[in-house]
Parts: C-alpha cells; structure tokens; sequence
C-alpha cells in the first residue's frame, strides 16, 4: 500500500500552490494513495510562520517512516531553504521524492546562489515536476537539468460557468504586488476608459491596494476601478461569473492560476508571455499576448476585446479545448496518480 506525504503551504494561504492542492484532492489518486498535506507556511506575522513550520517538523517526523513518497511543493529561494528541512530526512530515510516546481518567474534561477541550491536539491531527487514545456528548457539552461523531469500542468477548476451575469468587467485576480503587472493594467485602461464609459476594472486581491488606487487616482478613473480585496468562496465565483474579460499583466510566472480559473469560467484573456503561457496561448487565437511592459499595446489590446464579443466568443471555444482536455482537473489528477505508481 503505497502512501504519499504532500509537503506544501497552508490550504489557509492564499495564492497557486494552495489551490493545486486543493484540486489534486479532488481526484481519486488521493485517497488511493492515502496523502496527507503537510502544511509547512502560513502567511502572518514570525511568530506564526515558526510555530507552522515547526508543527509540520513535528507531524513530518512522525508520519515519515511509514510513508514511501514525499511530494514536496517548492518554489522560489526562501521555500526552497525550508523545504530542505523537509528533503534530507526522506533522502536520509530512502523515500522516493517529488519535488513539483511552482516558480514565480525564471530569472532567479540563473543567479549564481539559487543555481547552486537548485541544482543540489534536483539532482538528488526522484522525479522533478514543472509546469510547462519552458520550464524543462530553463531547467537544462540553468542547472544542466535534464533527467526525472516531467510536465504536470496546474489543473482548471470545475466551475459554476454563467454567461446570462456577464457585466462589462476587466477582471486581475491576484496578489497586488509589482510583478503581477496591475500598475500597467491601470494605466492601459485609463487610455481607453473615456471611450468605455460602460466598462470598469475589478483589481481583486490584497496588497498594494492604496497605491493601485493612488494609480487610479492620478489617472483620473478611479470611479471605474473596483477593489474587492481578496476573494474567495462564493465571491471569488460570483466575480469571475460576472467578468467578459481577464488581464495579467505579470513580469513573471510559473504557469497562473488566475488564467486557468478564467478559462474554466469562460474568460478570454490578455496576459504576457511570461513562464509557461506561451506554450500554450497562441496571441488572437486563444488569447491576446502583450509585452511586459507595453501599456499602449495593452491597452490596443483590451480594447480589441471589448468592442468585439465574437472575438471573446471565438477565444473563449478554443481555451475550453485545454479545459476539456490537457487542463481538464481529472486528467491532471489521473496523470498524477500514474506518476505516484511509476515510482
């Protein structure tokens, strides 16, 4: 009877790991290989962070020796510090060991110090995980990479999809920081937005949320942005619902979940090609790309959308191909129970 220890953030943090997770137990390989999530971080304040990892330590130690596989979750530098915490006693142990990548964008894998731990970390595991085509080719270009690595995509979620709510929304969901582009996006709309009076930005998530609206401010369409804060449960579905379309306007990613969760709702999107999207998004067919950066092409770009619904119609038939299929949540899970079998 095999069994797997998943190694991951809390399922209370907010942000794509998590909700991976949350997909992956959904799926039958999950009971089927009796995982435990080992729930190693918690966004908050030092005190809480420590008592979270050192809690995990202690479940870890315990339930280790009578599991076979660690899953470990891993992204950029400081999680891969603590996941080592987590690595060496099942090296120690001779478990079998995942390490499934979610990095934020690939340049800190070619800095002098993270190539040193990366490549220490993947040599030594089992099997590596990335979410993307892209990342198999970063990973040989900045670590010599090439053997036990596979493709497992992030999952698109089953979905509540409404196209009778649909309102003339821009929808960003995410954290509110500089990478995730939201600053541009203000300012991509605000060229656009007296032609569009009918038309607003809903910029969902925590963060810079003063400074996005100081942003809105100075450029005079602060009336038509929308800051919910952070969403989830019913407001998070009620929100995506309610969008015709979805930017990310981000400088770096693994492979988004904010777009998988727009496809699974029916959002065409406008996104950069950052990470993993550009294996996938083909610009005017499945999507419409912009260069980091490119506020005027953003905002060309947004409004190619929002004066031609049969364009969105158009995206929206050939994304749901990779939400019915390559991203479908129980061809991921199906796949990924495969992987916990080979080894």
């Amino acid at each position: 009877m095999v069994k797997v220890l998943v190694i991951a953030t809390s399922r209370k943090t907010r942000g794509g790991i998590t909700s991976v997770i949350k997909a992956h137990e959904t799926g039958e390989q999950w009971e089927k290989y009796h995982c435990k999530w080992i729930e190693t971080h918690r966004d908050g304040n030092p005190i809480r962070k420590l008592w979270y990892l050192f809690s995990a330590l202690l479940q870890y130690f315990v339930l280790l020796p009578f599991y076979d596989i660690a899953h470990i979750h891993i992204a950029t530098t400081q999680s891969a510090k603590r996941k080592q915490l987590f690595f060496y006693p099942a090296k120690w142990m001779n478990k079998k060991i995942i390490f499934h990548f979610h990095p934020s964008n690939e340049k800190f894998l070619f800095e002098p110090y993270n190539q040193k731990l990366y490549k220490r970390l993947f040599s030594q595991a089992d099997l590596i995980l990335v979410l993307s085509e892209q990342w198999k080719k970063w990973l040989k270009e900045a670590l010599g990479i090439t053997e036990h690595v596979e493709v497992l995509y992030n999952p698109c979620p089953k979905v509540n999809r409404r196209e009778d709510i649909r309102e003339n929304i821009i929808l960003f969901a995410g954290t509110i920081i500089p990478r995730k582009g939201y600053a541009d996006l203000i300012k991509a709309f605000a060229k656009i937005a007296k032609e569009h009076p009918d038309w607003k930005v809903v910029i969902a998530g925590n963060g810079e949320i003063e400074n996005a609206k100081n942003i809105a401010s100075e450029y005079g369409i602060l009336n038509q942005i929308i800051f919910p804060g952070w969403i989830n449960g019913k407001k998070k579905e009620e929100t995506f619902q309610k969008a015709s379309i979805y930017c990310l306007a981000s400088d770096g990613e693994g492979f988004p979940m904010g777009v998988l969760d727009a496809w699974a709702y029916g959002i065409p999107c406008v996104v950069t090609p950052v990470g993993g999207i550009p294996d996938i998004v083909k610009d005017g067919i499945n999507g419409l790309i912009f260069p980091v950066g490119d506020i005027d092409t953003l905002a060309s770009k947004l409004e190619k959308l929002i004066t031609n619904k049969d364009l969105r119609k158009k995206i929206v038939e050939e994304t749901d191909k990779y939400v019915n299929n390559d991203f479908n949540v129980s061809s991921i899970n199906k796949k990924l129970g495969q992987i916990y079998s080979s080894l």
